[in-house]
Parts: structure tokens; sequence; C-alpha cells
């Protein structure tokens, strides 16, 4: 038994989960779909994890999380937002993150993607050429490393672009240059409100008709399409209208059961934040789908929507902290602390139901050890046990 505080901090009582959700050890990846899981970085405890400067990472902890993810059959998308780009890890530390990374997924036969942006620049960012010389630099260290490359949504891009022009041209220019396909990232304001007007409009249909365009002058440098507003007609919308050939990837973690199952004019593919912890769950699920079980695909994965839900509230960007905290209390990581301070950044009453969800779900492996160190957390801030 343990006492978890609701958002009011009454205390009331809660029976774990004795036993975990029981899954393959291991597994090979999904065919059906293309599954990617952002994962996050585990900081060095003894090292800075204040808001100020440089993040100092636990790299041995960092790479075995990805060994975990790609030994269950996902994909890791690497130094992308769940990663804290733009929110404690700076550029320096992305780019070693995307070497060592690169290097594992050779090592062991994992696939991975990597974020390139221009978080090289500070406001007020300067030109337009500016912008773009940012994003080749970072383009130019991911394709020598033999990744393949996201295109991340750009602050600097969106607030010195005058219009979509400015968007065509700087995404042609780079498209140009590319040595393979590509995946675009549309990110929400929900997710960082610093992109407001991507893509050259505050109209999302105007917006997407340029991200089309670009798409459709492109196809062959455009692997995919990564659209993360946390609205799915709109990403069914886009979905259709993609030329042969280019993916959808989903990074809607409120309905990606759904948009991953598909309909009758197709599916997406998943990259996705929630899937750090969700991982060895995920790549069981969609498994299933290759076997076109679709039944038993949405049995597992529905249930897991609750939680998504929670980790993911407004302030959304803010999601990071419940991900890490899961991560330690599944044994992942031997202690809770983020770069940039990013561990205060949720309520305990918060993380409570986190624990609570993700216990209920059977996610952690050694429910003892979880209940143990959630009750720890718990007595740092005065809740007795």
């Amino acid at each position: 038994m343990i006492r978890l505080p609701d958002a009011s901090g009454a205390l009331r009582d809660y029976e774990p989960r004795c036993l975990p959700l029981e899954l393959s050890a291991q597994g090979t990846p999904p065919t059906s779909r293309r599954i990617l899981a952002a994962a996050h970085v585990v900081a060095d405890p003894f090292g800075n994890t204040t808001p100020h400067g440089p993040a100092s990472l636990d790299w041995e902890a960092t790479l075995a999380f990805r060994r975990h993810l790609w030994a269950h059959g996902l994909g890791v998308a690497e130094a992308m937002d769940t990663a804290q780009r733009g929110a404690g890890l700076d550029w320096p530390a992305a780019a070693r993150l995307i070497r060592r990374s690169a290097t594992e997924a050779r090592a062991v036969g994992g696939r991975v993607v990597c974020g390139a942006g221009t978080d090289q620049l500070a406001p007020p960012y300067g030109t337009l050429a500016d912008v773009a010389a940012a994003y080749e630099e970072q383009l130019a260290l991911i394709e020598g490393e033999g990744a393949q490359a996201v295109l991340m949504a750009s602050r600097a891009l969106a607030a010195v672009a005058t219009g979509p022009d400015d968007y065509r041209e700087l995404y042609g220019g780079l498209l140009r240059q590319t040595d393979r396909p590509v995946i675009l990232h549309w990110l929400g304001t929900v997710f960082d409100p610093a992109l407001e007007g991507y893509w050259g409009s505050r109209d999302p249909d105007a917006a997407m008709e340029t991200l089309l365009g670009i798409v459709a002058d492109h196809p062959a440098e455009v692997h995919g399409v990564k659209i993360s507003l946390l609205d799915k007609e709109r990403e069914r919308a886009l979905r259709r209208r993609l030329p042969a050939g280019v993916r959808c990837y989903t990074g809607d973690d409120f309905h990606y059961p759904e948009l991953i199952e598909g309909d009758a004019d197709g599916h997406s593919d998943a990259l996705l934040g929630v899937f750090d912890p969700l991982g060895p769950l995920a790549a069981h699920a969609t498994r299933l789908l290759d076997a076109d079980d679709r039944q038993r695909f949405r049995a597992l994965l529905d249930p897991t929507v609750a939680l998504a839900r929670h980790l993911f509230e407004p302030p959304t960007h803010c999601y990071r902290t419940g991900v890490v905290l899961l991560a330690w209390l599944a044994g992942h990581q031997r202690h809770f602390a983020m770069p940039g301070g990013q561990h205060a950044a949720r309520t305990l009453p918060h993380l409570a139901r986190a624990y609570e969800l993700a216990d209920g779900l059977g996610l952690f492996p050694d429910p003892p050890l979880a209940q143990n160190r959630m009750a720890r957390l718990l007595a740092v801030h005065g809740v007795d046990r």
C-alpha cells in the first residue's frame, strides 16, 4: 500500500499492481508500420542540473536506454524535443549525443533518425541565411554519421521569416543538398508557442498548403512528414494528400492508436514522445498489426491513452518530466533529475497520478522497485508512508 496525493493535496491509499504486463523480453521491428520513440536523456546527477549553463549527461545511462528501445524493436528518434532540445540540451551536447547514438545504432543494427535544428542561434537570430546555415551545419553532421535527419521546426525561422515564400526558399535549399530523404516536422504551438505562424501563416489550412507544396516540389527528397498538432482530423487530411511514397508520422500523443491503425485512406507511422515510456508495449502491439490483428492492437494500446493525456496535459512541453519519472521508476536510471531543472516542472500530485496510471498498465518491470522509489520521492516532499 502507498499513500498518494490528489490534486488538492489530500492523501488516499493505493494498492500497487503486483506483476508487470507480460511482454516478450525483446522483439523484431514491426513491418507494417515504422515506429520511432523520441528518447529522453539521462542527466548526470552530480553535474549541472540547474536552469543555468550547459547540461551534464550520464552518457552510459542515456545510451543504455536507447539500447533498451532497439532491443524491443523500436527505432529511436534522437536529439528531438523529448531529449530537451532547447530546454536544457544545447547544440554541442546534442551533437555529441547524435554522434554517440549513431555509433550505438550501427553496433546493434538499430534504426535512428536525428533532429536537425537551429539551436546554435540566439535571439534575435539574424537573417534567413543565418538560419539556413545553422540547419546546414546540423544536417551535415547527422548525414556524416550515416543517420537520417528530421528537419525540426525552428524558433529562429518562425521569428525571421516574413511569409510562405521564405519557408519555400529555405526548405527547398536544404532539400536540394540532402544526401538522403529527410523527415519534415510540423510542431504545433501547443508544444512550443514560439512556433506561432509556422509555414508562413497562423491559419493551419494555409500552413498545410505551404508544407504540401514544399513536399510536392521535392517528393524524392522527403521521406515523410511528422505532424504534431494533437489534431487527428488535420493529420488525416494531410496524410491523404501526401504524394505516394511519402510517409506520415504521427506525433499526436492523444490519438495515436486510431491514427496508427489507420482507415480506408491509409495509416500513420509513428514518431512519438509517449513511446519512450510505452516502448515495449507499443512495439508488441504494433507487431499485432503485422498479422492484421487490429482488435488486439487496440485492446493493448487504447488503455495507454489516459496516461498519455495525463503526461501531455498543459503546459504540454512539460511532458518530459513525467517521462523521466517513469524511466526512473522502471529502473532505467538511478535518479530522478533532469537537465535544466526540469524535474521540478510538474507538481507532486501530477507525478503521483503518472505513477498510478503507469502501474495500472503494468509498465514497471519491477513493481516493488517502482513503489519503493515513488514512496521515497513522496517522503522527500513530506508524505509519510
